[in-house]
């Protein structure tokens, strides 16, 4: 979800300038339906919208008009892949708590990936996780609640951190037990704020100890979605583009 999707029009489809063009993305549990803006008289531009699973769908092209029927322009295929930021944000979300797994992620840091790569990853990894359907117990801190905070342990806070990865870092502060997560102190006693400090992570720090901190810019920031049942719409401030999402 979330990449900037291009439609071209064939000659007989550029038409009047009050036709408004919307695509409709129809899968097995989830159809939605983004609004378009015109770059040309032949090109569209509009977000893709982050879908619930991994499958190919159905894509209409739809034109409306005031006063006359909604049309369907052009069918296509769209397909919703797994790739490597998806199987992250999964397995580390499957991972919260899970002291072998989380100490396991650690070899990443000795590495040390270039700045170009973490902001990558960082971007890639945050929005996976925001389209990932989490259960509605699922806590940062993993699903034994019943551990106390002095006792010491790897968080995936500390995971994030470590690494410098400012929008997971934001997602994480949002989820259950993501605050709590900033006083724990692991193996070697340290907790997430001491880790940003200690490795000049100054934006990060400042994202995890001021009140008034913003969210780090990314796509999510150019955008405002409003959630009202088993609906949502997004709008991209960007582009200027509106996506409802509805489940079937």
């Amino acid at each position: 979800g979330d990449s900037v999707i291009t439609v071209q029009l064939t000659e007989e489809d550029k038409v009047e300038d009050d036709v408004v063009f919307y695509l409709v993305f129809t899968g097995s549990t989830v159809q939605h339906c983004t609004s378009t803006r015109k770059i040309n008289p032949g090109s569209l531009e509009t977000i893709s919208p982050g879908h619930d699973c991994c499958e190919t769908v159905k894509v209409a092209l739809c034109a409306s008009r005031e006063g006359h029927p909604v049309l369907v322009v052009a069918e296509e295929t769209f397909q919703f892949v797994q790739d490597e930021a998806y199987d992250a944000a999964q397995f580390l979300a499957t991972c919260a708590g899970n002291q072998q797994a989380l100490n396991f992620t650690r070899f990443l840091d000795r590495s040390r990936p270039p700045a170009a790569d973490v902001d990558f990853l960082d971007e890639k990894v945050a929005l996976a996780f925001r389209h990932l359907k989490l259960p509605a117990e699922w806590n940062v801190l993993g699903a034994d609640q019943s551990l106390s905070e002095n006792i010491p342990r790897e968080t995936l806070m500390h995971f994030a951190v470590r690494l410098g990865l400012l929008r997971l870092t934001w997602f994480l502060l949002q989820q259950p037990g993501g605050r709590g997560a900033l006083s724990i102190h692991n193996n070697e006693g340290a907790t997430p704020v001491s880790l940003a400090l200690e490795r000049g992570y100054q934006k990060l720090h400042q994202l995890l100890t001021e009140e008034g901190a913003r969210e780090p810019d990314s796509w999510s920031t150019l955008s405002h979605t409003v959630h009202s049942g088993d609906y949502s719409v997004k709008h991209h401030r960007g582009l200027d583009v509106y996506l409802l999402t509805a489940e079937a």
